[in-house]
């Protein structure tokens, strides 16, 4: 089984695209895949069940379906940061749950898409962050870098704190998320230059409207992060 974490420079720049896209790209070689995002908020409910756009995204774009409530622990209805959600609700996001927790269904798949929140240092309570979590898991990391003004710095700090928790960055993805973006050529290239892992895709603007079709967009513009080998 192959797996990794994905994390993101900032929230909202497109981890679930990204993440679900793999996902439906690694599907098509009739690869057993599943998708895995342990802590989300904002949610509504449906006849008595929270559902949440990013964690539905990433099982309809997995070939193995399984429970929803397997899959993330952690679901809030509030749309805010998660650890403030914990403490209003009196529990505590333990990594090592999660870990347990994608052990048990991560087996049944050939490729696993642990899809983080927020960015990768997010806080999750108890003086832990983002990075206890991917350093519980012991994935390799896929960064999403969200192509705008401020970009670059975003990314390189992201990079390093990757680095400095004795990760492995396995690959990144470029997406362009705001409007067209002066230099874009010319700060791709400069993401090229410094980061040292290599670029996965590149994902331009799209123009499909509904979430699904814009995964399969995505899709065509990305590779597997594991090379040529599904």
């Amino acid at each position: 089984m192959r797996a990794c974490f994905v994390t993101g420079t900032d929230t909202e720049i497109g981890k679930t695209l990204v993440s679900s896209a793999l996902l439906h790209l690694l599907s098509q070689s009739g690869a057993r895949t599943l998708g895995i995002k342990p802590i989300a908020s904002g949610a509504v409910e449906v006849e008595g069940r929270l559902q949440n756009e990013d964690v539905d995204a990433l099982a309809r774009h997995s070939s193995l379906k399984l429970a929803p409530e397997t899959l993330t622990p952690y679901l809030f209805k509030p749309a805010a940061a998660p650890h403030i959600l914990a403490e209003q609700a009196g529990i505590e996001i333990d990594p090592a749950l999660i870990k347990k927790t994608i052990q048990t269904v991560a087996k049944q798949a050939d490729h696993a898409i642990v899809e983080g929140v927020g960015g990768f240092m997010l806080p999750l309570g108890q003086g832990r962050t983002g990075v206890d979590l991917a350093q519980a898991l012991q994935l390799p990391v896929v960064l999403v870098i969200g192509l705008r003004l401020g970009a670059l710095n975003h990314a390189l700090l992201t990079a390093q704190a990757i680095r400095a928790s004795g990760l492995n960055l396995l690959g990144w993805v470029a997406n362009h998320i705001g409007p067209e973006m002066s230099y874009a050529q010319e700060n791709l290239q400069t993401l090229h230059d410094y980061l040292p892992s290599p670029c996965l895709g590149v994902i331009p603007r799209l123009e499909a409207t509904t979430l699904d079709e814009r995964i399969q967009q995505a899709a065509q513009y990305l590779r597997s992060p594991w090379g040529d080998k599904n």
